[in-house]
This record gives C-alpha cells, sequence and structure tokens, in this order.
C-alpha cells in the first residue's frame, strides 16, 4: 500500500483543551484539525468528567464558520471519576441525553489507576466488589443498552475488566470497549486480549503510545500490530489516544499509525475496518 490517507477516519478517543493538563490543541484547533485532513468523526474524552457540551459547540462552530460544507461531527462522553461522583446513575442519563456516546468507567479514579501509580486507593471509584459489579453499575449498564451507547472499560485491572464486561453482557450491553489494554497500567496481556475478545466479542482499543513517567512516551506500534495479528482485525480499533504535547498533533499520530500498518502488511480493506467502520458502528452514523 503506498500514502495512507485520513479521509474519512474516526477516532474515538483525543485529548483537548480545556483541561488540567495542558493539550496541544483546543477543541476548535482540534475540530479545524480533523475538518483538513478530512476525517469524519472524533470523540473528545477529558479525566475531569464530560465533554458532551463541548462537542455541541465544536459542532455549532464548525456550522458558522464552514457553513456545512464537510462532514465533520465531534462527539462527546462522560468519563466517571470522582469529579462525576463515581458511578452515578444521574450523571449518566443527562449525559446520554444531551448526546454522549461513550460512557467511560473511571480512569484516573479508578483503584488499578491509583495502586499502579502507588497513590493511596482510599477514595477511588470501585467497580468490583467481593467478586461482583456494584450494584449502581447495573444502573448505568440499563442506560448505555437503552441508548445505545458505548461502554468503555477506562483504567480498571484485567480482572476487573473481565467481571465487568461480563455483567455488561448480561444486562444487554452491545457495544463495549476495552480501552488501551496494551498500557502499562491496563496492563492486559495478550493472551487476555485473545480471551475477552473471543468470550465477549468486544473490540479493543489500542492507541498510538504510552506514558511512560517523566514526559516520555513508549510507541505502541509493534505490539498494536502483534494484537492485531493474534485478535483479528474486526475486533482492533484504531485510536490515537491523542493531544499530548509530548507527542506528534493528532493527525501526524494518526497517520504515522496508519502508515505503520499498511507497510507491515495490513492490507487497505483491514485499515479501513478498523479507521472507519468499527467507529462508525459504534457511533451510529454513516
Amino acid at each position: 500500500m503506498g500514502k495512507v490517507s485520513l479521509k474519512g477516519v474516526i477516532d474515538m478517543h483525543v485529548h483537548s483543551n480545556p483541561d488540567i493538563r495542558h493539550r496541544a490543541y483546543d477543541d476548535f484547533e482540534l475540530t479545524e484539525a480533523a475538518i483538513r485532513v478530512g476525517a469524519r468523526a472524533i470523540v473528545i474524552k477529558t479525566h475531569q468528567g464530560t465533554t458532551v457540551d463541548r462537542a455541541y459547540l465544536c459542532n455549532r462552530y464548525n456550522e458558522r464558520v464552514h457553513g456545512g460544507d464537510n462532514d465533520f461531527t465531534m462527539f462527546g462522553g462522560v468519563t466517571l471519576n470522582r469529579q462525576m461522583g463515581g458511578i452515578n446513575p444521574a450523571a449518566v442519563e443527562s449525559g446520554l441525553k444531551l448526546g454522549a456516546k461513550v460512557i467511560w468507567l473511571p480512569t484516573q479514579s479508578a483503584r488499578n489507576h491509583l495502586e499502579k501509580n502507588k497513590a493511596s486507593a482510599a477514595n477511588c471509584v470501585e467497580v468490583v466488589r467481593d467478586g461482583k459489579v456494584v450494584p449502581e453499575l447495573l444502573d448505568v449498564f440499563r442506560l448505555i443498552k437503552d441508548y445505545d451507547a458505548v461502554l468503555g472499560t477506562a483504567h480498571v485491572s484485567p480482572e476487573e475488566c473481565f467481571i465487568v464486561t461480563e455483567a455488561a453482557r448480561d444486562a444487554g450491553v452491545k457495544k463495549i470497549v476495552v480501552t488501551h489494554p496494551e498500557w502499562w497500567l491496563v496492563g492486559m496481556s495478550l493472551e487476555d486480549q485473545v480471551r475477552i475478545v473471543r468470550d465477549y466479542d468486544v473490540i479493543l482499543e489500542h492507541c498510538y503510545a504510552q506514558p511512560l513517567g517523566g514526559g516520555k512516551y513508549k510507541s505502541n506500534l509493534e505490539m498494536n500490530l502483534e494484537a492485531i495479528e493474534a485478535c483479528g482485525y474486526e475486533h482492533v480499533m484504531v485510536c490515537t489516544d491523542g493531544g499530548q504535547v509530548e507527542n506528534p498533533y493528532w493527525e501526524a499520530a494518526l497517520e504515522e499509525y496508519m502508515q505503520y500498518l499498511a507497510d507491515h502488511g495490513v492490507t487497505e480493506s483491514q485499515l479501513y475496518h478498523m479507521t472507519h467502520t468499527i467507529q462508525a458502528g459504534l457511533l451510529g452514523i454513516e
């Protein structure tokens, strides 16, 4: 395959300003970058709560500045950290009514996140207790099912991920994405990735790079290719988790990622599936 094109791509995990941690683009700059490369959609994510209102403003900005001359859409979601009251069905319901497409379990408030970073987990947001999901999570699952939204597993541990995934499937949730399983903090083995795909038919979100600490990042591309080969391209979604000032701009990171896959045996149709088809299905768009 020759040079890849970003026309029509969809990235379901990008960070932008405003954020407590400074990001490379603000929401409008990210919108402009997406339009410039011909992207179809982005889901912006924050650890601080919700991006639904911000996505709305991005789309209004696009309408006013570009007059509907493109088909780009910005989407938002809700992240269930302490700032949102943890596993809070009321926050989930209001977010979904406003158009949230993804409900992420806790990230920085997850027990696994805190323990892996050697921090106290005394005030963590629990998703599993005594081997079962916490009762409030069943209400969240019902809402996700009713609104046909996506459940993102965020920063929970692999063990918790399996428990949550089984409970979500039992509750009728159709769209489940395992968030960056390759990141050391999540730390899901390749064998467990194969197993969770086989047993629960989930999507694995594999991202561009992962933080190692001290502002340094490690490329995930080689291990992502290995996961595609082991789990099947039908189950792997290409995302960047972009926005860090230490990494290339979002569109450059995505192009590098896609080009790497294309140069290492991933076919054009397989790449299209991982960058367009899976995401469009999850978001319910053309």
